[in-house]
């Protein structure tokens, strides 16, 4: 006989068999559990830092005992290489810097004296210019800029302690003395000076861009420079060390200088690069030669209303507010119109050459 059929009602009301529940884990419990838990994490993480650390600091040593190229370690220069080309791509020294009205100007503080430590003869003043176009032509014209001899005062440069003190307006006595008019000698006076002081007594020793004996070129009078147009500008000086200040500048523009004592060409080609050096090449630094064509490259010979002080570069100096303030040489002795990369102060001593804002 077949089975009989299970009631459905009955199936409805079967419950499943329940199984006994999991114990609740104690807080006690919890706590190893989480406490084993980072122990685990903590071993492996230390095991990593430790091998990353290992890892950094073998590429620490192999890059500071490795080569190096102006007292930077190659792979380091190398990425300041790469941000120069990237910063001349994106904003190709164009763009000008702000200006701002002269009452927002104020005195210039002293930030180094490499190259000015004892001031400077007014009447032994000349600016060499090396690699001028048609030289020989010129009334300038000397065969030796090299045995032009600069003279020297008693007189110490001064620096405030620290370099934290703005420095004084200059006086009337220093005013008077080394304004720019009064250092132009006669045009009668012949330059007849010779011999040529030490060079390179500053940290980064000599120049290898600075002229061979024998070199010939213009030698300017202060009177030569005043002939071109006066430029006044109110713009921001910016120093690598994090401060600034906005000061008021007048000189010539150093793109109507270029035109004036153009370079000579070479294969019909302009140098690259413009070079220059305080008197006797203590300190040197160098431009890419369309830097110096930028409209606010401007070679100084006032500043707040006052001719140049010693201890600011008297009687003449350059203001590029494109760049930071290591590259505005004071008290500029020579310019010269080179091709091939020029040496740099500071860029011997570690920093970037470009230095561009």
């Amino acid at each position: 006989m077949p089975e009989p059929e299970d009631d459905p009602k009955q199936k409805e009301t079967e419950q499943p068999e329940t199984l006994p529940a999991a114990p609740t884990p104690s807080a006690k419990d919890l706590d190893a559990q989480v406490l084993a838990d980072s122990r685990r994490h903590t071993r492996r993480s230390f095991a990593v830092a430790g091998v990353a650390a290992a890892a950094g600091f073998v590429l620490y040593r192999r890059t500071q005992d490795g080569p190096r190229e102006g007292a930077q370690p190659v792979p380091l220069r190398r990425a300041m290489r790469f941000n120069e080309a990237l910063s001349k791509r994106v904003f190709q020294d164009r763009a000008l810097a702000p200006t701002y009205p002269v009452s927002r100007a104020e005195n210039l503080r002293v930030n180094g004296v490499y190259g000015l430590h004892m001031a400077l003869d007014p009447a032994t003043y000349r600016l060499q210019v090396a690699g001028v176009r048609q030289a020989l032509k010129h009334a300038r014209y000397a065969a030796d800029l090299t045995a032009w001899e600069y003279r020297y005062l008693d007189a110490k440069a001064m620096e405030s302690a620290g370099h934290d003190t703005k420095t004084p307006p200059p006086s009337a006595n220093t005013a008077e003395k080394m304004a720019p008019e009064p250092m132009v000698p006669s045009e009668k006076e012949k330059e007849t000076h010779v011999g040529r002081m030490p060079r390179g007594k500053e940290e980064a020793g000599q120049s290898r861009s600075t002229l061979p004996e024998g070199t010939g070129g213009l030698l300017l009078t202060m009177d030569d420079l005043l002939r071109l147009p006066r430029y006044e500008l109110v713009t921001q000086f910016k120093c690598i060390e994090g401060w600034s200040q906005v000061v008021h500048w007048a000189g010539v523009r150093l793109a109507d200088f270029l035109e004036e004592y153009p370079p000579e060409l070479a294969n019909g080609k302009e140098p690259r690069f413009v070079y220059m050096e305080t008197p006797d090449g203590d300190y040197y630094t160098s431009y890419d030669i369309h830097v110096c064509r930028h409209p606010q490259s401007l070679l100084v010979t006032e500043m707040m209303g006052s001719p140049l002080t010693q201890y600011h570069g008297a009687p003449l100096r350059l203001h590029m507010p494109v760049k930071y303030g290591y590259k505005q040489i004071k008290r500029i002795g020579l310019i010269r119109y080179i091709d091939e990369t020029p040496d740099d102060y500071w860029t011997k001593l570690g920093y970037d050459w470009y230095a561009g804002l």
